[in-house]
């Protein structure tokens, strides 16, 4: 341990990180920054091959920070995970998603896991980053390290340590978004700990692994519930006549006892769609029924069709149907300023609307091209936003509010919008109707 700690402050220690995506790119930056030499992996050979040109494929991650790293050859990517055997420290980072059921998909943690233990070697410092239900790095992780014959604390050391990132958020950065480490044993949580706080500024120890993967999830799931109920609220709002987004202002001059969330076309992201599902299913185990957890998954789930309802229903008024009609999607992204589609909500809406046989194109100045993904089989590209797009669409649904776009000049050119973030917000047009949703 002490040898790992002197390295470590030395910043002599090579860092292996697991999963080069939204959260494995930032920390690969954060780490390089501060000097440590960095050995990225990745199962994608043309990510692999385009980092090691110093190029990005993340617009949260610049390409100059990647090149400036290649360069001075403080960071390299590799496919050919033998090489985990010439690192002091692996950080895994990948993907944890849902299965068809809504149940648990830990196929990459596993597999990760099963390659670490071919070719870890002792003295080695081990992190779970991915979110996952509590148990997993004790249950899944510990058990294919120790079959090595290994202890646990003394010839390598496990610890679990929540991703936080939000991409598109210039006030919160990797660095000074305050970590959250639990460690197996209290070695692990100490070598965890020196890791990390030579490139955080804030490090916040936890008991264990288990409390670690907990609070992950609370804060993921205090967000889900909150924003099930405005969005709840919305429908109901919407049926009364009043405006949910002008109480909200209202409800937010209250200086204490409330925090404002905000209604919108669904969830989106990697993590608040997709994490309590996770808790929602170990708790079965201990015969518990989450029912907060499940009911506002429920009502997250339906708000793409109570978009695509209300997008019915002005077409209706115009005398036409949605069959045939041609409908432009304003904003792929799950959110705006991002380039990340990850579980968004427009891909849920124009998969409905393409159900029902509309004509559907997009406009994401972040977004160029939507290509297959586990759910969505889009192979489309984003169009242009001119006049003549705007004037000859049958409908326009902002979906994410991008900074980029003009919002007069497109209620201006359209002649129906409907607005699920209330980006027209005091807007006025002679020619267009616009529909909140």
């Amino acid at each position: 341990m002490k040898e790992l700690i002197q390295k470590i402050e030395k910043r002599s220690a090579i860092i292996g990180i697991i999963g080069l995506g939204y959260v494995g790119l930032p920390l690969v930056v954060r780490f390089g920054k501060e000097r440590f030499p960095v050995l990225g992996f990745d199962i994608d050979p043309e990510k692999v091959d385009l980092l090691n040109d110093g190029k990005s494929y993340l617009q949260s991650v610049p390409t100059g920070q990647i090149g400036d790293l290649v360069r001075n050859r403080i960071f390299s990517a590799t496919s050919d995970f033998s090489r985990l055997a010439e690192v002091d420290s692996i950080l895994i980072c990948v993907p944890t998603p849902l299965t068809e059921k809504m149940e648990p998909d830990l196929v990459y943690i596993e597999n990760t896991a099963r390659q670490i233990a071919e070719y870890m070697k002792k003295g080695q410092l081990i992190v779970l980053e991915s979110t996952t239900y509590p148990g997993t790095t004790e249950e899944i992780l510990l058990p294919k390290f120790q079959a090595k014959g290994w202890r646990e604390g003394e010839d390598f050391f496990l610890a679990y340590s929540p991703e936080r990132e939000d991409p598109g958020n210039p006030a919160y950065t990797t660095k000074s978004i305050p970590k959250v480490v639990g460690g197996i044993t209290s070695n692990s949580q100490k070598v965890a700990k020196v890791l990390y706080g030579q490139i955080i500024d804030d490090v916040v120890t936890v008991s264990n692994a288990r409390v670690a993967e907990m609070t992950k999830l609370l804060e993921n799931i205090y967000r889900s519930v909150n924003i099930a109920l405005v969005n709840e609220l919305k429908i109901l709002a919407d049926r009364m006549g009043i405006d949910i987004w002008e109480v909200i202002e209202a409800a937010s001059t209250k200086p204490f006892g409330y925090s404002p969330f905000y209604p919108g076309p669904g969830m989106g992201g990697h993590c608040i769609p997709i994490d309590p599902f996770y808790l929602s299913w170990k708790a079965r185990e201990f015969d518990f029924t989450t029912r907060f957890i499940q009911l506002s998954g429920e009502i997250n789930v339906s708000m793409p069709y109570y978009v695509v309802s209300k997008a019915n229903d002005a077409l209706n008024e115009r005398g036409k149907s949605i069959k045939g009609a041609h409908i432009l999607i304003l904003g792929v992204a799950y959110k705006r300023n991002i380039d990340d589609i990850r579980e968004s909500p427009a891909l849920a809406v124009m998969k409905l609307l393409q159900d029902r046989g509309a004509k559907i194109t997009y406009n994401d100045p972040h977004v160029p091209k939507l290509h297959p993904m586990r759910k969505y089989n889009f192979t489309m590209s984003s169009k242009p936003l001119t006049e003549e797009l705007l004037r000859e669409a049958d409908l326009v649904v902002i979906i994410t509010d991008h900074s980029e776009y003009d919002y007069q000049w497109i209620v201006n050119n359209a002649s129906l919008v409907v607005d699920t973030r209330n980006a027209t917000k005091g807007i006025r047009s002679a020619r267009a109707k616009i529909i909140k949703a």
